[in-house]
């Protein structure tokens, strides 16, 4: 199994805008590289509030960090983010929330997890392994139409109807429980390839999304990153494909213009003024990052500030 190397992680540092002894939170621990770097550049007052849903992640973290006495490691997925934050007692002070969206290393190295189809196991793709259905179990479910939906929304796959109809007609043969299975199902009934593309990316990502419910989970998170920001404090967000990416510039447009109903008007309620101060643009890494690590390609840092009521 490779390592997992944080992606755009001095990027990350500098949009935090990281004081000694501010409260931050990754909401997406990982493996832990960027929760390592924030420790690193805090003193003995700050505090990391660190959140994944994956139980091998947080266990490997606890085996990583001990009993490092300035973090706190709580499982569950970033939708429930006030929740977590409220149990950690930092609601209402962090300086920095971080959230990056991307599959972990260890995640698509290890066969069993079901997320690659570079390598065959079970059909899993759950980030959170010991609850909710796995990717056999949907597309056992599924029914053409809600699959090629799936496949065109979240994958933006153009052959979404063909492989939808090609994966029902193998699953009536036989249970699809395998990753080798579905790719070569959505092999055969792809006509042409992307150049340096599996035929089965797009579908793989897709089928992700729709078990994981990612899209839905960002959308609950952001928000409540917004609410649980002191007044200066940065969020931060990662993203690796335009549908995240997308989501995420049009959260923060958002709130950096307020609520449009009260536009020009000399008196606005506190309720309808802006939350966020956009923070430069979108970010990318760099050709030596991406040649360390090219994974990181397709990598899009955006960051903004929290403005005071």
């Amino acid at each position: 199994m490779q390592g997992h190397t944080p992606v755009l992680l001095e990027e990350v540092l500098a949009g935090l805008s990281i004081r000694s002894d501010g409260r931050y939170c990754d909401a997406t621990f990982g493996r832990g590289g960027h929760t390592a770097a924030i420790l690193e550049a805090l003193g003995p007052a700050g505090r990391v509030v660190a959140i994944d849903r994956d139980a091998e992640a947080i266990r490997a973290g606890r085996l990583r960090f001990g009993d490092e006495p300035r973090l706190t490691l709580m499982r569950g997925s970033f939708a429930r983010l006030t929740e977590l934050v409220r149990a950690a007692e930092v609601e209402g002070e962090l300086q920095g929330v971080l959230l990056d969206l991307g599959v972990s290393s260890p995640q698509l190295d290890e066969a069993d997890r079901g997320f690659s189809f570079m390598q065959d196991g079970p059909l899993d793709m759950r980030m959170d392994n010991e609850t909710g259905q796995t990717a056999a179990q949907w597309l056992a479910r599924a029914s053409e139409r809600e699959l090629a939906d799936t496949l065109h929304g979240l994958g933006e796959e153009k052959f979404a109807r063909r492989i939808a109809r090609a994966i029902v007609a193998a699953r009536a043969k036989a249970p699809i429980e395998r990753t080798g299975q579905l790719a070569t199902v959505i092999a055969a009934a792809v006509p042409a390839r992307e150049p340096g593309k599996h035929p089965a990316t797009r579908s793989f990502q897709a089928i992700r999304m729709r078990v994981n419910a990612e899209l839905e989970s960002i959308e609950a998170a952001l928000p409540q990153a917004v609410e649980l920001l002191a007044p200066g404090g940065r969020l931060c967000v990662i993203g690796f494909h335009s549908l995240e990416d997308r989501l995420v510039k049009r959260f923060i447009q958002r709130e950096t213009r307020g609520d449009p109903h009260y536009a020009g008007l000399p008196q606005i309620p506190p309720h309808a003024r802006p939350r966020l101060a956009k923070i430069g643009g979108a970010t990318t890494p760099s050709d030596a990052e991406i040649a360390l690590n090219p994974r990181a390609r397709s990598a899009r840092l955006r960051v903004a500030e929290r403005i005071a009521a």
